[in-house]
């Protein structure tokens, strides 16, 4: 049993967690996360974890409760004896407040980190951070995966013609040349204005797209504000068709049907957060199991996880 691989999950993504099981050819751990009738967390480890290689996976997007599950259950397998807890976190929540951007507001992504070493968590495996330098806001060890892979394979088989890349802001050009470069297409942005927090106005289009199809790339899509903005501008300029890809589908409010409403012939998002029965025809939902599985594995037997993406 000793250095045993165990896989446990919370409430936020067991589909996610039982995929990602059955690539690694094991079964979810035995663990009870329930509530007492005040509503509080209970966590119990219904199995000898003494000296096991533990990978807890749990998205940390809103309710706050799935952030609280993980710090539970990782404080729950720490005083089980746990040799080492892996935090599997597919979608990094609070981490658009990695700055003070403004007098007297929190850096919530520094917060969650020092929480998550405080619980026990002795690594993190996270997937496409909303920001890069989030990685140095941590103490222990992090692996930082992408997602690229899935959604690339994917437009690969669907878009074919003259492609034009196109990233919401500046902020994200390094994703987007990536995408660029694996798809032989040309790269764009868009400069936008944030008026109010969860709203995007589109200033500009920079990049040709006249005659040509667009895919729009984002790590997260929330309220969608910024990509229906963006695909009328383009749509404005003379491109055929566009197409939007993102890894994290967070969907707030009513961002579905405003997507589904919108110029946008396809949104391509991940399964790092349990989207349930979506059922709508315009969204499509790939699972990024296998990459998060095999992360994990390699965690485990100490490879290297970087050399997922060379």
């Amino acid at each position: 049993m000793a250095d045993e691989l165990r896989l446990f999950t919370g409430n936020a993504n067991r589909a996610l967690a039982a995929e990602i099981a059955e690539y690694l050819d094991i079964s979810v751990g035995d663990a009870v996360v329930n509530r007492f009738k005040d509503g509080e967390i209970q966590v119990s480890i219904s199995e000898n974890v003494r000296g096991v290689d533990a990978f807890v996976v749990q998205p940390t997007g809103p309710p706050a409760e799935n952030l609280l599950e993980l710090l539970i259950m990782c404080d729950a397998l720490k005083r089980a004896s746990a040799r080492r807890i892996t935090a599997v976190i597919p979608y990094f929540g609070y981490a658009r407040q990695d700055r003070k951007d403004r007098p007297r507001v929190a850096i919530t992504a520094k917060l969650v980190a020092n929480l998550l070493t405080e619980a026990g968590a002795d690594r993190v495996l996270t997937m496409d951070l909303h920001a890069p330098q989030i990685q140095g806001f941590f103490d222990i060890p992090l692996d930082h995966i992408y997602a690229a892979p899935v959604l690339l394979r994917y437009f690969d088989q669907s878009v074919k013609g003259d492609v034009v890349v196109m990233v919401p802001d500046t902020g994200s050009i390094k994703m987007g040349r990536a995408f660029a470069k694996r798809m032989g297409a040309s790269l764009g942005f868009v400069d936008k204005r944030r008026p109010r927090p969860d709203a995007a106005k589109v200033m500009n289009v920079v990049g040709d797209v006249k005659g040509k199809y667009v895919i729009m790339i984002d790590d997260i899509i929330s309220t969608g504000s910024t990509l229906i903005e963006a695909a009328r501008a383009i749509m404005n300029l003379g491109a055929v068709g566009i197409m939007a890809g993102a890894t994290h589908a967070v969907f707030a409010d009513d961002a579905v049907e405003r997507l589904t409403n919108s110029l946008i012939e396809q949104v391509v998002v991940t399964n790092t957060l349990d989207l349930g029965a979506i059922g709508n025809e315009k969204v499509k939902v790939l699972s990024v199991a296998e990459l998060l599985g095999e992360g994990i594995d390699r965690i485990h037997g100490e490879k290297s996880v970087s050399s997922l993406f060379v």
